[in-house]
């Protein structure tokens, strides 16, 4: 998994050379007073860096093309302490290609009442020196994050962490390369879609390998490294043995070593199976797949890249965080109308960072792909708020879709089921959220998250500049629509005539 305390973010301050070198250095000191400050924050995972007071356009420009060149760097965080020219901004925020959090506050919390005077109040003008800062931001039109309220404050610092989070899911996008085995499930429509504008828009690269490839590397594997693999299982999971268990796991060990290799030679960060093309291979992957997620790869079933792309970027979203991220299925409905809730599972392929007590390593048959029993982990999901949110392309643009979600124990026991499953109630009520779904086009595979909160998704759908639809404890149908008849004339407007 990404270590996000090797990222950094930048802060920068804006001022001008009208003030004189005495109080520039006060500038400078505030700044890095406050930078330090927000590095000590919990809330805040990633390294916060003071990088400079700017003063002029070429300052800010050499800056951003810095900013641009540090792979490190995921965003910046702009302050303006005294006035700073919007002007002087305009050649380097053009160029800028990392996110941005413009932070309103100001050094000092309370006004001194008893002592301000003019010196004080040329220093500290945050007040209108945050708003020049803001329009010409506006002004070009420039997604960013805006955090209003004093440095100190928890709830200030809790945003400042939910958008570094966000920014590392959006750094760890650029570039990275998602592998499929097979091509899309035939005839689905909602996981398919144009990976040209994926690359384009969203950064990220997606390909298709021949499950032969796959298949070569498995067939390497040695029967010590199968032995020793074994040995972890036993060590991690209760085992509920069965005639075929040993052959099963001894089968799926063996992919799981060969998938975790042809991965790593190909430096990929997730990847997509399908139950319709598993030449060579004795069981459809299972718990090797469930065990990669575990470590932070994304998954797509069926050939669902877009599934597995965010649920990558979920997983570095909430890293270090309690609780767990995973490629989910709305499977089946309990349609009690005092009590209605949604069961979550798939056929073998959830991930274990969700699961509420030590999973079970079980084996039985798949009534689909026409091979040898899999081997899987069954598990229940821990109770607790949770989001689930999908990613689609509506041709002319992508869109997210978030739910939030409250999962709850099952009402019995599920003895018979045997996959790792997940029961919730959705928000506002059943009826409103599926229904808000289905208008809005969302798919039936999704990413569960207990880390990634709304806020954090709000923030990496703007760096991404993709829609975002939520459905949440206020949503109302008649709303959900018509910000549906609304976007479609925004996004047509804005992507016209490129499509």
């Amino acid at each position: 998994m990404t270590d996000l305390q090797q990222l950094e973010v930048w802060f920068i301050t804006g001022s001008q050379h009208l003030y004189g070198n005495e109080a520039l250095k006060q500038v400078e000191a505030h700044s890095k007073e406050i930078t330090a400050a927000l590095q000590a924050a919990e809330s805040i995972p990633v390294k916060l860096v003071f990088k400079a007071v700017v003063k002029s356009g070429d300052e800010a420009y050499k800056l951003c093309m810095e900013a641009n060149g540090a792979s490190n760097c995921i965003g910046l965080i702009t302050w303006c302490h005294t006035f700073s020219p919007s002007k002087m901004w305009i050649n380097g925020l053009k160029i800028l290609q990392k996110p941005i959090l413009h932070l309103h506050t100001q050094y000092n919390r309370d006004i001194p009442w008893s002592s301000i005077d003019m010196d004080f109040m040329n220093l500290n003008q945050a007040a209108h020196g945050d708003r020049e800062h803001g329009f010409i931001m506006s002004r070009m039109r420039l997604n960013r994050k805006m955090v209003a309220g004093f440095w100190r404050e928890e709830a200030v610092q809790n945003q400042i962490g939910a958008w570094s989070r966000a920014a590392a899911a959006w750094s760890d996008w650029q570039g990275a390369r998602f592998c499929r085995f097979g091509d899309n499930m035939r005839e689905v429509a909602v996981t398919d879609g144009d990976k040209v504008a994926a690359q384009m828009r969203l950064g990220f690269s997606v390909n298709g390998f021949g499950i032969g490839d796959l298949v070569q590397v498995i067939d390497q594997v040695e029967e010590s490294q199968i032995e020793r693999l074994i040995k972890s299982y036993k060590s991690s999971y209760s085992l509920v043995e069965n005639p075929s268990f040993t052959k099963s796991v001894r089968d799926a060990a063996r992919i799981e070593l060969g998938l975790r290799s042809f991965l790593a030679r190909g430096g990929f960060k997730g990847f997509t199976t399908t139950f319709e093309d598993l030449h060579g291979l004795a069981q459809l992957p299972g718990l090797p797949v469930q065990r990669l997620m575990s470590e932070g790869y994304g998954f797509g079933a069926e050939g669902d890249w877009k599934t597995c792309a965010l649920l990558r970027a979920f997983k570095v979203m909430g890293s270090g965080l309690k609780g767990g991220n995973s490629f989910m299925e709305d499977y089946t409905y309990h349609l009690d109308p005092r009590d209605p809730k949604v069961l979550g599972a798939h056929m073998l392929e959830i991930c274990p960072s969700i699961a509420r007590n030590k999973p079970s390593l079980e084996v039985h048959p798949l009534g689909i792909g026409g091979k040898d029993d899999p081997a899987r982990l069954v598990f229940d999901t821990a109770p607790g708020e949770a989001l689930n949110v999908s990613l689609v392309d509506m041709g002319n643009r992508f869109r997210l879709i978030l739910n939030e979600v409250s999962v709850v124990a099952p009402d019995k026991p599920l003895k018979k089921l045997p996959v790792a499953r997940a029961i919730w109630k959705c928000k506002p009520d059943f009826k409103t959220a599926v229904s808000a779904w289905i208008n809005g086009g969302g798919a039936h595979h999704t990413v569960f998250s207990q880390t990634v909160t709304t806020e954090m998704v709000e923030d990496f759908a703007r760096m991404a500049d993709v829609e975002l639809l939520i459905i949440d404890e206020g949503t109302t149908l008649r709303e959900f629509q018509s910000e549906l008849r609304n976007n479609e004339v925004y996004y047509g407007l804005k992507n016209w005539p490129a499509g």
